[in-house]
């Protein structure tokens, strides 16, 4: 009787696991931060933050992982149903406009994983949602530097003091 009770409890375990191991209809609500001011670093930061709810109780505390630009990345949880994913970009390959952020949980992070092992292309497999964030771009400093401004100005005064002077001696 001890054993039916045990192996009973056991299965009800199991069969609550598997059913919370998968986030059904999951619903993302997203906010998003990058580096504005590129002058003076080599690579821009993009942070994207985003609560995550799912119809069956419990898959909201699953792992996650994301995918951007073809590369992996762990999102970390942050709070009661609140995830965070980063990432870097070279500044000469970071160009302004939508990003995706495909967000996997550990079945779906497995065939990306398998895909990548055996060459295939992981946009094939199936996220478990996406999250699509807008960059506007980074300021990469003015046009012309003020010290190329200041030395063509010393080079113009110079020319006209000295075209002045030329007059004047004459």
């Amino acid at each position: 009787m001890v054993k039916f009770v045990l192996a009973s409890a056991v299965l009800c375990c199991a069969l609550s696991y598997a059913v919370a191991s998968t986030c059904s209809n999951p619903e993302v609500k997203s906010s998003f931060y990058s580096t504005t001011d590129a002058t003076i670093v080599s690579q821009i930061g993009f942070v994207t933050e985003f609560t995550l709810k799912c119809s069956n109780a419990g898959a909201e505390k699953l792992p996650l992982f994301a995918e951007v630009l073809g590369k992996l990345a762990p999102v970390v949880r942050i709070g009661e149903n609140k995830y965070q994913v980063s990432w870097n970009e070279e500044i000469k390959k970071a160009s302004s406009g939508s990003y995706t952020v495909r967000l996997f949980d550990e079945e779906s992070y497995a065939a990306v994983r398998k895909a990548q092992r055996a060459g295939e292309d992981i946009q094939s497999v199936k996220p478990l949602t996406t999250v699509a964030v807008n960059f506007p771009g980074a300021y990469k400093g003015p046009l012309v530097n003020s010290e190329i401004l200041a030395t063509v100005l010393v080079f113009f005064v110079a020319y006209v003091a000295f075209t002045t002077r030329s007059k004047l001696m004459v």
